[in-house]
């Protein structure tokens, strides 16, 4: 016994004593997260015989931290091998293991929990979740996306997850998360809704407190938190459709929660949802909810038709029904890998299997690696106008490391130019923060920028990246439904990423496009140039027409130079001359003479008229040709002092003149 307490206390202190600088592990950025993943560590490196290989048990927990961005499932008792870990500890070891174990991750900057404890042949297996230490104003952050049918309880969910307070069966746990007076007057999601549930290190739910101010409650939550799960409620409703198409797109949910009614079933939207979602490559759980006041037949022919749609060859999904806490870390640790789709049923009313869905969230991590190193580039989602403070920007950091009183590159506005903005302040959250990474959402408030200079679908990024706006690009595109066929200049809306702006298609590798056919095709933007990166994932719809595909070549178009063809004249004249007039101020205020000078000419030559005249070949540059008529907006404005505007001026006084 006194050797046994002698080798545990030089064990202790092999730990203490070991150099905790090591490099940072060369974790492949390629590979694709999702989930805590198991780590394979050799169980012989917490055994007391071994202690002297401290270094190297520390050395490797820091690289299953660095490649599980944060967290990760390990077994003590095996080294990632089912062989091994059916081996195990036996029970004098187990407890040797443990002390080793926790004290080596307590040096790692990180806290271990206890997910399970398996009995094996030869002994015993415990399973923890390693998560590091967040510091007081930085915490992970995993976004979720719900979707579902309308009246499928998915306001009702969150509120019930996100409060710690069961519903009263009559809609209580929803009015939390509305927006608009209309939205609790019907029950129906009309926006795109937040809410957070945060976790600590030792993956315990951070509870609100009741206060007047949910800024308050937010801010708390961000600091005590290890993790924030960001629940993004979109609407149900198919009058919404573009709505929740902008929050898939827009908001980059790592991944989707599909809810459905277990009384009502898998019916109207619920497809729609299921197939945008696959269509964009975001991971899929299911929650079946109000099993409390259905039926067990209804119940059990609504989770055969769920299962059903999960395994046919549109899906192709495994479902797995989570009833116990083995099923959850079976279901989180083979989510993504293993084209798993867990199943949860749940009550927001009494509550039942609700604990299996929270210790399922708490054990998701970020999908996707967002380079720090590169150049800064932030997509906004949202516009704000807050008195005091001034025009605030909402969105997400794709890459690199924006801080406070930074300068960047804002656009492309109406005619393609990036001006330049100042950071004046950063929140994440509604927590103030200095600076913010990749991968994360935040809220930035800008200097001496109006909110009427900035829309959804800009970018911010730094200057040495010298964005390009494009007004055509062209893509590869699926056609998954359409009730005839599709052909050159047919107009949809194009989503991708926070753009969504109506396209044009002038050119396609098929004569015509049917439902199932893929082609590449050429777009061009109706309204106003965007920015677009190759290999971005776009979704091009209109009404019953759903298409997906991904931008193949971005055209890029040169500011200045003119508007290209197929535009509006009016709309065009008044784009390049409200630019150009915006290029000449700010060229003025920077003491450029000649561009101001410049832009001054273009815009008196775009006013008199210069910009109508137009080559037979309708070239770039230049304003629509008349073979180019059928492929403009039916609501653009004539050219000024044709027949057309004089007779829709007559109608307007009352009609024609009689004589």
């Amino acid at each position: 016994m006194a050797s046994t307490m002698a080798d545990r206390t030089a064990a202790v202190a092999m730990f203490d004593s070991a150099d905790l600088d090591f490099p940072d592990s060369d974790a492949d950025d390629s590979g694709v997260g999702g989930v805590a993943t198991h780590v394979p560590l050799s169980k012989s490196l917490f055994l007391l015989d071994v202690a002297e290989r401290s270094s190297e048990a520390l050395e490797m927990i820091r690289a299953g931290l660095q490649d599980g961005q944060g967290e990760f499932i390990y077994h003590l008792g095996g080294d990632g091998s089912d062989t091994d870990i059916e081996d195990g500890f036996k029970e004098d070891e187990l407890a040797d293991a443990k002390v080793n174990f926790m004290r080596a991750v307590e040096h790692c900057g990180a806290s271990a929990t206890e997910l399970r404890h398996k009995k094996v042949k030869d002994g015993s297996t415990v399973e923890y979740l390693i998560r590091r230490q967040a510091d007081e104003n930085d915490f992970m952050e995993v976004r979720v996306a719900v979707v579902g049918n309308v009246d499928a309880g998915k306001s009702t969910m969150l509120g019930v997850l996100t409060h710690d307070e069961l519903d009263n069966g009559r809609g209580l746990a929803r009015q939390r998360l509305f927006r608009h007076k209309h939205e609790m007057e019907s029950g129906r999601t009309s926006s795109v809704g937040n809410d957070i549930l945060g976790f600590d290190s030792h993956g315990q739910i951070i509870k609100r407190k009741q206060t007047h101010g949910a800024s308050v409650n937010w801010e708390r939550i961000c600091r005590q938190s290890s993790k924030i799960i960001t629940f993004i409620d979109l609407a149900g409703h198919e009058r919404y459709l573009k709505t929740t198409v902008f929050g898939m797109t827009g908001h980059a949910p790592d991944f989707c929660m599909l809810m459905v009614g277990a009384n009502a079933g898998v019916i109207g939207m619920t497809k729609e949802h299921l197939g945008l979602a696959l269509a964009l490559n975001v991971p899929v759980f299911v929650v079946v909810t109000k099993i409390d006041m259905c039926p067990p037949d209804v119940l059990q022919d609504t989770l055969k038709l769920l299962t059903r749609i999960l395994k046919s060859s549109g899906c192709r999904k495994i479902p797995l029904m989570v009833n116990n806490e083995d099923d959850v870390i079976l279901a989180a640790t083979t989510f993504v890998t293993e084209r798993m789709c867990p199943v949860f049923q749940l009550s927001n009313v009494t509550g039942e299997n609700l604990n299996l869905l929270k210790q399922f969230l708490n054990l998701l991590s970020t999908r996707m690696n967002y380079p720090e190193t590169a150049p800064p580039e932030f997509q906004i989602d949202d516009t704000y106008m807050v008195p005091g403070v001034g025009t605030v920007v909402a969105g997400t950091t794709l890459c690199g490391v924006i801080r406070t009183n930074d300068v960047l590159l804002l656009g492309p506005d109406a005619v393609g130019h990036f001006s330049m903005c100042t950071v004046k302040s950063i929140q994440r959250k509604r927590m103030p923060v200095t600076e913010v990474r990749g991968g994360q959402t935040a809220t930035f408030a800008l200097k001496k920028t109006k909110k009427s200079a900035v829309r959804k679908g800009m970018v911010m990024m730094a200057k040495a990246v010298n964005p390009m706006a494009c007004w055509e690009f062209q893509g590869e595109i699926l056609v998954l439904h359409h009730p005839t066929t599709i052909s050159t200049r047919y107009q949809a809306m194009v989503h991708c990423g926070s753009v969504r702006q109506t396209a044009s298609i002038l050119e396609m590798s098929n004569d015509n496009l049917r439902t199932g056919d893929k082609a590449m095709c050429t777009f061009r933007f109706i309204r106003q140039p965007e920015f677009l990166r190759e290999g971005a994932r776009l979704v091009f719809r209109e009404g019953r027409t759903k298409a997906v595909g991904h931008v193949t070549k971005v055209i890029p178009h040169q500011p200045g130079a003119g508007v290209p063809r197929g535009l509006p004249s009016s709309r065009a004249r008044r784009a390049v001359r409200d630019g150009a007039a915006a290029a000449a101020s700010a060229a003025a205020a920077g003491g450029d003479t000649s561009a101001a000078a410049a832009t001054s000419s273009l815009s008196g030559r775009v006013a008199t008229g210069a910009a109508s005249t137009t080559p037979a070949h309708g070239a770039p540059g230049t304003a629509p040709a008349a073979g180019h008529a059928a492929s403009t907006r039916g609501d653009a404005a004539p050219v000024p002092g044709d027949g057309v505007t004089a007779s829709k001026s007559r109608r307007k006084r009352g009609g024609r003149h009689r004589h």
